[in-house]
């Protein structure tokens, strides 16, 4: 599904299920840490139901599955969904998948307890889909927004990395990001009272195949270049990683964390 959106990418199509068995395979990349983060609030745990917004291939879910939640995962691409599946049904989870955008959940009212959207909050159309969110949330329910990004202006790996993303797709938004809170829209603001917030650094481990992989999963290549560009930017990219780090290395990132509660 070619997804279109003016404020992302300066309007260039992409469509995630032309990634999602990289997305699947590389983009499962979350410290211990991250999840940490969530647990500690007393989010995502035992006797909670949660859903999971633009859920990818499940991987909030399945990763917190342990913690005893009930959850529910849905994403707008039905191959994203098709890979959730069948990595929960690998590891024996009993997970809820559901091909439906953010601005379409039908869900009744107060089903959840938790709502989560990580690395996808800024793909919804606010007005539509943050008062169906508080609608959707059990009375005294958590909003958690969640978000990891490399920082280029810090990480030689990661700016040599998105300068070739930039060659061959410089349209692309996701360049340049820095460290900042999580950006609320106002109407978010009718809704939720903001609880708490968290920015903080992560250095993630890579290998030079799963490096290049994570890059390839990105909307700005795997999802949007077509076939001839992606040709030349995989033997680009693959070059560049022989010429500048070992075979195994880290990649300095930064996460942000905000929990908004129901009104």
């Amino acid at each position: 599904m070619k997804i279109r959106d003016r404020r992302i990418d300066s309007g260039k199509p992409f469509d995630w299920g032309r990634t999602s068995k990289d997305y699947a395979k590389y983009r499962d990349i979350y410290p211990d840490e991250f999840y940490r983060r969530i647990i500690d609030r007393g989010l995502c745990i035992k006797g909670q139901k949660v859903l999971d917004l633009a859920t990818g291939t499940g991987v909030l879910p399945r990763n917190l599955y342990r913690f005893g939640a009930e959850w529910t995962g849905t994403d707008i691409s039905p191959e994203q969904i098709a890979q959730a599946e069948i990595l929960a049904d690998a590891g024996g989870m009993k997970i809820h998948f559901q091909t439906v955008s953010a601005e379409d959940l039908q869900f009744p009212d107060e089903s959840f307890d938790v709502i989560t959207a990580c690395q996808c909050f800024w793909y919804f159309d606010y007005e539509k889909v943050i008062p169906k969110l508080a609608r959707l949330l059990k009375p005294d329910g958590k909003l958690v927004i969640l978000f990891m990004s490399w920082l280029p202006f810090e990480d030689e790996t990661a700016a040599g990395s998105e300068s070739l993303v930039l060659k061959y797709n410089p349209k692309w938004s996701g360049a340049g990001e820095t460290r900042h809170p999580i950006n609320l829209p106002d109407i978010a603001y009718e809704y939720f009272t903001p609880e708490d917030s968290e920015v903080y650094d992560l250095n993630v481990p890579f290998t030079r195949d799963s490096w290049h992989g994570r890059m390839r999963a990105c909307r700005g290549v795997g999802a949007s270049l077509n076939d001839e560009e992606l040709k030349k930017w995989e033997k680009e990219h693959k070059e560049l990683l022989e010429q500048t780090v070992p075979e195994q290395f880290d990649v300095l990132h930064y996460a942000a964390l905000a929990v908004l509660k129901k009104k």
